[in-house]
């Protein structure tokens, strides 16, 4: 038997003939070719899928080396879908691999280019483009295996228009942000200095904004301190003077100028404002030549350290600038797991500003973080441990920094292995139409069962994205006017509807100056959407896809094509109304007592409780029950004292007989339950 031949048995055993030879002749699109992306297709490769494109915006970064093993260290700063590609293609020659790299949200890659693939798996590592390929496949009406991980945690996810749930269907948590104040006044964890580091001092020294005015807007807008914010703009204005100095090539003490503006300069200016330290401990300036000296003694009595291991003014002589996280002592620890003092913070904020300074004054017109440039981790690790030593706040290594200023979620090998292969079993399933077998599938960190699965979910009837009628529309859109294209894909239909694109309104009942625009003219062109709402709410909004007219069609032919049929959105359900508040519960107490603005306190009566007269006789009868041994007490007999107190407390007067009397007072009103 020969290599081609006997490539494929044990597949062609185990998924059968019919299965098999469907593997050659099916198109599938793999989004992502990092940690989960290369064990995937590793698998779909081994496995036959007969043509496979790959498509995959980033760059092979060192740091990927240790789980993505379809490259090398050769491989590094090159494409991963080029690279991925190109390795993988050893594997199979009978597979064809079509490498692309770019951004999976451009245009070109609309409804029409997703109809193509059979199936599409997501291998990605965000939620924007996990929500936007989630969405093209729901439109295009294209199956999609969902999948991530984190450390030993995993999860798989098949998708199917109008069978399961979507990948919109539940609310996904929105990432965590810090009022702008806590970041750039009074932070108190060292995540705030780490943000502070990375988004504000490296835009402000070598980034584009040079005052920040938009972020401070914006926060004054939402009611934050004003005095504080006040004193922000002030300080946000000095940095011109200090931005100008890293980019002239004649300033060589660029770097202690910064430092001395940003952590002694502007400290000082928050201490100014007494008011903001009433209820929280107050920075310390920190002192450059106090510091180089050995003499500057930061907290005593606390754990921040000054220049070595304690609060100590012992003289030690000035060490060589420590680069890349490396601290002067020969500690047995990485590099990157040194803890370091305040002094080799100091010396490591001074050598990563001159390294960037120089980088400015060679040509580069701005710099921003990235996790895997030195020069930037060892400025944000740097400047974030001389924040929080100032604050009080806890240092952080070099990794735990590039751990939390990167985003980085623990990847495993092992997991991206494990997940990937349950991906090929869902995909199968899809192309079996086996959709009752079709299962989300979780890893957990529990050896009694690594693995769980749970029966697909039907769509959810509110979500605004699988809930939609989808449609294509083909046109120019320097020609196709907006009121046209909606009243011909409205038809004959008379309702009134609103017109957007994603959070734009372009048109509603009360509104149509765009109908005689060009959708080019309103920036709605291909791979965007029009969505058309219903104003009553009772049918599903129409999401119209827009692509290109076909090459074939005539230059002086109409400006748009219409669907055929046109699309019959279906008539929404509507959720169910809120239940009822239930009624505040009062037990006739007196309330407490209220100050007015003119200091008159003002004291509640206490509420009144209705009379009621009782028959001597009834009266009698009930003092004078007694229960003999061996008998029930009846029902009318049950009601104690203590009972009718707290029935009494709840507004329910109990009668004790059919010639009760209830004796009504002015104001008052009640309601017979039983008569």
């Amino acid at each position: 038997m020969s290599t081609a031949q006997g490539r494929g048995t044990h597949a062609k055993a185990i998924l059968g003939p019919e299965l098999y030879s469907k593997l050659a002749d099916t198109h599938v699109l793999l989004v992502g070719a990092g940690g989960i992306g290369c064990e995937l297709l590793k698998n779909i490769v081994l496995t036959g899928f007969g043509k496979i494109t790959l498509l995959d915006l980033d760059t092979i970064d060192l740091s990927n080396l240790n789980r993505q093993f379809l490259f090398r260290k050769k491989d590094v700063k090159q494409s991963k879908s080029l690279v991925a590609a190109q390795t993988a293609s050893a594997f199979n020659p009978n597979v064809k691999i079509i490498p692309i790299h770019d951004n999976i949200k451009e245009p070109q890659y609309d409804i029409s280019w997703f109809q193509q693939f059979d199936l599409v798996l997501n291998a990605l590592d965000n939620l924007d483009a996990r929500r936007h390929v989630n969405r093209m496949c729901m439109a295009g009406n294209v199956p999609l295996v969902e999948s991530g991980t984190a450390g030993y945690l995993g999860q798989v996810q098949p998708l199917l228009k109008d069978k399961t749930e979507c990948f919109d269907c539940i609310p996904k948590p929105t990432p965590k942000t810090f009022p702008v104040c806590t970041i750039r006044s009074t932070p108190s964890q060292p995540i705030h200095c780490i943000v502070w580091s990375k988004t504000y001092l490296m835009g402000q020294l070598f980034g584009e904004d040079e005052d920040a005015t938009g972020e401070l807007d914006v926060a004054e807008k939402e009611g934050e301190n004003a005095q504080e914010i006040a004193a922000l703009r002030k300080e946000a204005t000095a940095f011109k003077v200090v931005r100008d100095a890293l980019r002239s090539k004649n300033s060589e003490d660029a770097a202690e100028l910064v430092f001395r503006k940003v952590f002694d300069s502007d400290i000082r200016n928050l201490l100014s404002m007494a008011d903001m330290w009433k209820s929280r401990s107050p920075p310390i300036p920190l002192n450059l030549n106090g510091i180089m000296n050995d003499s500057f003694v930061l907290r005593q009595g606390t754990n921040a350290h000054t220049n070595g291991a304690s609060a100590s003014t012992s003289k030690v002589p000035n060490p060589p600038a420590p680069t890349n996280g490396q601290t002067n002592g020969a500690a047995p620890k990485l590099k990157d797991q040194q803890t370091l003092s305040l002094k080799d913070n100091l010396l490591l904020f001074i050598d990563s500003t001159t390294r960037l300074a120089h980088r400015l004054r060679n040509g580069e017109e701005t710099i921003s973080f990235d996790k895997d440039d030195d020069d930037t981790l060892d400025f944000v690790t740097a400047a974030s441990n001389l924040r929080s030593s100032a604050y009080g706040i806890e240092n952080k290594t070099r990794w735990e920094v590039k751990e939390m200023a990167g985003n980085i979620i623990p990847a495993i090998a092992t997991t991206n292995a494990i997940v990937s292969g349950l991906i090929v079993l869902q995909a199968l399933h899809l192309l079996r139409k086996s959709y009752d077998k079709l299962r989300n599938v979780y890893l957990q960190v529990k050896p009694a069962v690594p693995l769980s699965t749970i029966s697909l979910s039907k769509p959810n009837d509110q979500c605004g994205v699988c809930r939609d009628t989808y449609t294509l529309v083909r046109c120019d859109p320097s020609r196709a006017k907006l009121g046209e294209v909606v009243k011909d894909l409205l038809g004959d239909e008379d309702r009134e509807v609103s017109v957007y694109e994603g959070q734009r309104v372009l048109s509603d009942p009360d509104w149509d100056d765009n109908y005689d625009r060009t959708l080019e003219s309103l920036s709605v062109t291909r791979g965007k959407f029009l969505a058309i709402v219903d104003e009553d709410g009772d049918l599903s909004t129409i999401s119209v896809g827009i692509a290109p007219l076909p090459e074939d069609h005539p230059a002086d032919g109409p400006s748009y094509i219409l669907p055929s049929p046109l699309p019959q959105p279906s008539r929404r359900v509507k959720p169910p109304p809120p239940p009822p508040e239930t009624p505040q519960k009062t037990n006739g107490k007196r309330l407490l007592p209220v100050e007015r603005a003119d200091g008159v306190i003002d004291l509640a009566p206490t509420p009144k409780k209705p009379k009621y007269s009782t028959s001597n006789t009834i009266k009698t009868a009930i003092n004078n029950i007694a229960t003999p041994k061996g008998k029930k007490r009846k029902a009318e007999d049950m009601y104690s004292p203590s009972k009718k107190r707290r029935l009494e407390e709840d507004g329910l007067i109990l009668m004790d007989g059919a010639d009760d009397k209830l004796e009504e007072e002015a104001g008052q009103d009640f309601i017979v339950i039983d008569d």
